[in-house]
């Protein structure tokens, strides 16, 4: 059944209630992207106050990644088969409740429990979420524009997280665990006036029980053995094994979605080049850009003294940037496609990570740091959203969750991934004990170098997009439906 609020939405000027529901759906996306920022900063209060050791509070940051990560898949199909509204909002009330009890908790193992539930949750939101806009707003221009205003919300409340997180910590780390639980709960009540109902998708072959089981399964362990394989030691028996069993597992996973009639994920639209590009493009581009903020977070506060607010303050213009160009996105990616967009910003990205290669231990901020941000800044703005399009044009309505499950697991196992693979290398590179300030400094150094790879990775992914433009038009995305004819005049803009 199509939403009540699509007619609407392709009119060029948006209705209040339209408005509310987008703001609904950004408040979500907010919150998750604020979650994962603002724990960081908190977490040396966090081990002061309960007495927790490093390998611990790590497991505060991994719980939410783990159960984020972990559960995507099985996330963005629950939204398609037991309606998108009401997975949106039981999720949003688990997620309001797992941090109030993050803030109450005196206990490590609570408050870890709570971060794993708080990451379930938002497994759930966030492609409930993007789902609803797909199938709310008209693909075109509309669809684009609130797209655009979506992910910048998330890149915003990554960016203002640190600056909470460093204000909040001031007082109390439990305010930081406490500050999403009243957001989401008025996020929750605007929830149920304003979210348009969308019926259930029937599944007539039955429900894929056993992909659930093999694609959660897997996701977590993925996610588990990543997060783990620096302390455990990468060509450790534990870690290979792992591995080993992650790749049993999606090969058993993918016989099984292969043959079922209602398959967790529909292997066919990853036949669309489209598609394959923007999943690559938000793993390598949300992967760099995770451990380029890691690196550069460990720089200002161990080498340059800065304060956590200091360090948050530094990357402000980044998401002033990003929350700056919310409205103007969309009309940008009407214009050129998203295809040149993604290209553009992997570029600007490449070049900011290039340009802070020139740090040293006594940096001008206006010279060395603050042009890096601005072209990450930029990068984002353009990058982002265009990959969101990108994933979510062409695919019918029926499948939205599913895509936008498949979207955010590449996000946040980008993330996890290549978090774990700068990690490996600053320990590898880290100079004995004791070090003068420009070993460290040098140390650092072949991990900036290998996120700069893993950009430039993702800026040939999107140049061979820009390649196929010129050749005959292709598919957006495989389709599930008899509408093969009319598929085959769509055009691919991205």
């Amino acid at each position: 059944m199509t939403s009540p609020l699509n007619s609407p939405a392709s009119e060029e000027r948006w209705t209040p209630r339209l408005w509310g529901t987008l703001l609904v759906l950004c408040a979500a996306m907010f919150l998750d992207a604020l979650d994962v920022s603002m724990v960081g900063v908190a977490l040396p209060s966090i081990g002061a106050d309960l007495g927790l050791s490093t390998s611990t509070l790590q497991w505060i940051v991994s719980g939410y990644i783990l159960g984020y990560g972990g559960l995507l898949l099985l996330g963005g199909r629950t939204a398609d088969l037991l309606g998108r509204r009401q997975v949106f909002l039981v999720a949003l009330a688990v997620f309001a409740f797992a941090s109030l009890l993050g803030g109450l908790v005196d206990s490590g193992p609570l408050l870890i429990a709570s971060r794993f539930v708080k990451g379930l949750a938002a497994a759930f939101t966030a492609p409930a979420g993007l789902s609803i806009i797909t199938t709310t707003f008209a693909e075109g221009p509309v669809r684009n524009r609130a797209l655009a205003i979506y992910t910048t919300c998330g890149a915003t409340g990554y960016s203002m997280g640190l600056v909470f997180s460093g204000l909040l910590t001031e007082a109390s780390w439990r305010l930081t665990m406490l500050l999403p639980a009243p957001i989401a709960l008025i996020a929750l009540v605007a929830g149920l006036k304003l979210l348009p109902r969308s019926e259930r998708e029937r599944a007539d072959g039955g429900y894929d029980i056993p992909g659930a089981i093999l694609g959660t399964a897997s996701m977590l362990l993925l996610v588990f053995t990543v997060v783990e394989a620096p302390g455990a030691g990468w060509g450790s028996a534990r870690t290979i094994l792992s591995f080993v069993a992650v790749v049993v597992l999606l090969t058993a996973f993918v016989l099984v979605e292969r043959r079922s009639p209602s398959p967790l994920i529909r292997l066919g639209v990853l036949r669309s080049g489209p598609q394959v590009r923007a999943q690559l493009g938000a793993l390598t581009f949300v992967g760099s850009y995770i451990g380029f903020q890691f690196l550069v977070t460990l720089y200002m506060q161990q080498l340059l003294g800065w304060s956590a607010l200091h360090t948050a303050l530094a990357f402000l213009p980044a998401g002033a940037l990003v929350a700056l160009s919310a409205t103007k996105v969309g009309a940008i990616i009407d214009r050129f496609g998203t295809a040149r967009l993604i290209a553009i910003g992997f570029a600007l990205m490449v070049a900011g990570y290039l340009l802070f290669l020139r740090i040293d231990l006594s940096p001008v901020y206006a010279a060395v740091i603050l042009p890096t941000m601005l072209l990450v800044g930029s990068a984002f703005a353009l990058t982002f959203p265009s990959l969101n399009v990108q994933a979510t044009n062409g695919v019918d309505e029926h499948e939205q969750g599913m895509v936008s499950g498949l979207l955010n697991t590449s996000v946040q196992v980008g993330g996890a991934l290549f978090l774990a693979v700068v990690t490996a290398v600053l320990t590898a590179n880290a100079p004995k004990e004791p070090a003068s300030p420009q070993a460290v400094l040098d140390s650092y150094l072949p991990a900036l170098v290998v996120i700069t790879v893993i950009a430039v990775a993702g800026l040939l992914i999107a140049l061979t997009g820009l390649r196929t433009r010129r050749r005959q038009p292709t598919v957006v995305v495989a389709k599930s439906t008899a509408k093969e004819a009319e598929a085959e005049r769509v055009a691919v803009r991205d």
